[in-house]
C-alpha cells in the first residue's frame, strides 16, 4: 500500500527532539515493517505557540498552497497514494493540507493522535479549533493514543470511525539492555529521570520531583538525571547536590543500558500525552512511580508494573516512592511485570498490527462514504 504522511504538529525532520517527533518516526517504521511505502509527502509545520484568527488564517493560506505544490507534482509524477496519514492534529496544528489532498484525489483520510478541547471553541484558537473540527469531520477514521483523548473526539467523531491505538516503541535495545543480569534492588535504591529541561510542563514535572523527593529526604536513595535545556541550571538546584547524579542528554542508544542499571524510573508527567519514556523504562525492566496523567493509566498498570498518584500531587507521589523506597522486592516485581506488560502490548510489531487495523478500517469507512454520496 502507498501512504501518504504528515505530521502538521511536528515534521519528522524537526530538529529538537521530543516523544512526538519520536512516535511520529514510529509510526512510518512500523508501517514500513509490514511492506508499505511511505512517503512524507510533506514537512509544513501549521503548530504556531501563539493563535489568533489572523495568524492561523496565514498558516491555512500557506498549507493550501502546499497542497497545491504536492497535487500538482502528484498529477506529474503520476503518483496516487492509497491512503493519507496525518499524525498529531489540535487546534494549534490544524491538518489542511491532508483533507484537501484527500478531497481533490478521492482518497481514504485517516488522522493518529487528535485532541479536542471545546474550550477553545471561542478565544485566539477559534480559527484553529475549528479547522481541526472539520478535519476530523472528513477523516475516514480517528485512532486517539488513550482512552482521555478519545472520550473528548467522541463528541465529534463517529464511533464507527473513532478508535484508541495504544502507543508502541521500537523496544529491542531495551529488551536486550533489560535481558542482561542486573543485581535486585537494595538500598539505596537508584532512582532514574528522563527529560528535557525546558520551560513549562518538563519544568514543572521536575518541581514536582524534587518536592516529592524531599518528603522522603529521611530515606536513603539516589536519582539519576538524564536531559538538558535552558532551564537545566533551575532543576538542578532543585535537588540536594549530593543525592543526584546529572549525566546531561543522552543519545538514545546510550539509554537502554541507563535504564537497566537503575532500580526504579520516577516521573510526574505533568500534562503528558502518555510518556514515550515510561514505555522505555518499563520495556528495560523498570517499574515506575509517576503521575496519573492522561494516556499513563493506559500504558502504565497501576499497582502490577508501576504505582500512579494524581498528576501534581507531590505529597501522593512521595507516598508511592516511600511504599518503595522501604520495599525495594516491589521495585524487582514491578520491573519483572513492566517487561512482560510491553512484550505483549507495546512493541513495534503490535504497534504496526494495529496500525494495519486502522488502515484497513479507514479504506472501508471510506467505501462506506463514496457508496452513501452516490446513492
Amino acid at each position: 500500500m502507498k501512504i501518504a504522511f504528515t505530521a502538521p504538529m511536528k515534521p519528522l525532520d524537526h530538529p529538537v527532539p521530543s516523544g512526538d517527533r519520536t512516535m511520529g518516526r514510529l509510526i512510518v517504521k512500523a508501517l514500513e515493517s509490514l511492506g508499505h511505502q511511505v512517503t512524507i509527502v510533506s514537512t509544513f509545520r501549521a503548530w504556531r505557540k501563539e493563535g489568533s484568527d489572523a495568524v492561523q488564517s496565514a498558516v491555512r493560506r500557506d498549507a493550501l498552497a502546499e497542497a497545491d505544490r504536492i497535487a500538482e507534482d502528484w498529477e506529474k509524477t503520476g503518483y496516487r497514494p492509497d491512503l493519507f496519514l496525518t499524525y498529531h492534529l489540535y487546534h494549534k496544528a490544524p491538518d489542511w493540507i491532508g483533507p484537501s489532498l484527500a478531497d481533490r484525489f478521492d482518497l481514504p483520510y485517516a488522522i493518529v493522535e487528535a485532541s479536542r478541547a471545546p474550550k477553545r471553541r471561542t478565544g485566539n484558537w477559534a480559527f484553529g479549533f475549528a479547522a481541526a473540527d472539520a478535519a476530523l469531520l472528513r477523516a475516514d477514521a480517528v485512532a486517539a493514543l488513550h482512552h482521555a483523548d478519545a472520550e473528548c473526539l467522541a463528541a465529534i467523531v463517529p464511533h464507527q470511525r473513532l478508535s484508541v491505538l495504544l502507543p508502541f516503541l521500537d523496544a529491542a535495545p531495551y529488551l536486550q539492555a533489560s535481558g542482561q543480569a542486573k543485581p535486585l534492588a537494595a538500598q539505596p535504591l537508584k532512582l532514574l529521570a528522563v527529560g528535557m529541561m525546558r520551560e513549562g510542563d518538563k519544568q514543572r514535572s521536575y518541581e514536582v520531583l524534587a518536592e516529592a523527593l524531599g518528603h522522603v529526604r529521611d530515606l536513603p536513595w539516589h536519582l539519576t538525571l538524564i536531559g538538558d535545556g535552558p532551564v537545566r541550571d533551575h532543576v538542578l538546584g532543585l535537588f540536594p547536590p549530593d543525592r543526584i547524579t546529572w549525566l546531561g542528554a543522552l543519545g538514545g542508544e546510550d539509554l537502554p543500558q541507563q535504564y537497566a542499571c537503575h532500580d526504579l524510573f520516577v516521573w510526574p508527567a505533568i500534562r503528558e500525552a502518555f510518556g514515550l519514556v515510561l514505555l522505555e523504562a518499563q520495556a528495560a525492566g523498570l517499574g515506575v512511580v509517576a503521575g496519573d496523567t492522561f494516556g499513563v493509566p493506559d500504558i502504565v498498570r497501576d499497582g502490577e508494573t508501576g504505582l500512579l498518584s494524581p498528576e501534581g500531587d507531590a505529597a501522593a507521589l512521595a507516598a508511592n516512592l516511600r511504599r518503595v523506597l522501604q520495599e525495594p522486592a516491589l521495585a524487582d516485581r514491578m520491573g519483572v511485570a513492566a517487561h512482560r506488560h510491553i512484550l505483549e502490548v507495546h512493541t513495534l510489531p503490535a504497534g504496526a498490527a494495529r496500525l494495519e487495523a486502522l488502515a484497513e478500517k479507514t479504506i472501508r469507512n471510506h467505501l462506506r462514504r463514496r457508496e452513501t454520496q452516490d446513492t
